[in-house]
Formats: structure tokens, sequence, C-alpha cells
């Protein structure tokens, strides 16, 4: 298994990323680029896109989303609250959704998705191989913010309560949407919004 890792178009630069099995069934994560930079990564590593997993439904992580599903007629997992069809969740269908604690295998790749909503009713994170791609629930020494349509203190602080009882190593790699990479130690020590929940 490999990860690579793209960034989305200004302003907001997401951090998505590309995960190839050994066998070549690839999986994107919030695909933010245009669909053709991510089929040139494809055609590199002589990979088929099989699934596209998202954190949750704001523009700025579903920018190729519906091209990615029509070119490859791969399936989406994306949260149902989260799919509204609008201007701030543009994914208005998701074909398959998550479950809490439940792995999603991909020939050698296990995916553990937990639900943690606050940034969105529909935010999830999802742990495999030792990283944890966040999205924008937990960033290097911050939080996705909760003031937005479907945002909620409350539910926000019961998902960093969660994350802090699950059962990932302290040297989990956390992969954010938006900045640094970090792991869930040095947060658990220094990010003030997990250190004091």
């Amino acid at each position: 298994m490999n990860v690579y890792h793209l960034r989305g178009p200004a302003p907001y630069y997401t951090n998505s990323f590309v995960i190839v099995t050994d066998q070549g069934n690839a999986v994107a994560v919030d695909p933010a680029p245009a669909a053709d930079e991510i089929d040139r990564l494809l055609a590199e590593k002589n990979a088929k896109l099989t699934r596209i997993f998202l954190t949750h439904g704001h523009f700025d992580h579903v920018y190729s989303v519906e091209e990615l599903r029509r070119r490859w007629n791969c399936p989406v997992w994306l949260d149902p609250a989260d799919a509204k069809g609008d201007a701030m969740y543009p994914v208005s269908k998701s074909d398959a959704c998550y479950e809490d604690g439940t792995p999603i295998q991909v020939d050698e790749a296990e995916f553990t998705p937990w639900h943690t909503p606050g940034h969105t009713a529909g935010s999830w994170i999802i742990e495999c191989a030792g990283l944890l791609f966040a999205g924008d629930t937990l960033f290097a020494g911050g939080v996705g913010r909760t003031d937005l349509e479907g945002g909620s203190p409350a539910d926000q602080r019961a998902s960093l309560k969660k994350i802090k009882t699950l059962p990932l190593a302290d040297d989990t790699t956390v992969l954010p949407g938006h900045g640094d990479f970090t792991t869930l130690g040095q947060e658990k020590a220094e990010n003030p919004y997990l250190m004091f929940v």
C-alpha cells in the first residue's frame, strides 16, 4: 500500500490523498484537486479508482467528486447528513455510508471510520495503517470551526473526547484536511482543544 498526498486549489489548499493497494486499487480521500490531476497520478501508478471516501461534505473537500464518480463509476462514501446538493455541501448523493468503528477492507488496506460530528453533522475520521485521515475535525494545534451551517460546539466537544478514547496509538500520524501533519500524541499533549475536553 502506498499513500500519495495532493493539495486542492487556492485559497483552501485542502489536503487530499490517494491510497493505492498492492493490487492497484485506489481510494481517494477528500479529492479536492482537479480530476485530471488525480487521473494522472492513477495512470503513473497503474491504478484504478475504486472508492471515494469523504470525511465530510464541504465544497473545498469535494471539488472533483462528481467527475471522478462519472469517469470511474466508483462509489462515494459520504454521511447522508452532508449530502445536501447545495453551495456549501455540493454532493447530493452518497453511494455508501460508514458504520462507526466497522472497518472497510480494500485489498490489504483496512480503513476504520468513526463518526465525529461538530465541524459538520456528517464528519468522520478514518484510520488506516497508522494514518488518521482527520478531515476538518482535528488540525495540528486546532480544530475545525463550528459556526458554519451544520456545525455544533457541543458535538465537537463530544467528538474530541471520543477521539481520546479510540484505540489509536500516540504515534498515529494525523493527516488533517488543511495545514501540517502531526501525531495524535502531540495533539493530546499540546492541542488545547484535546487537552481540556
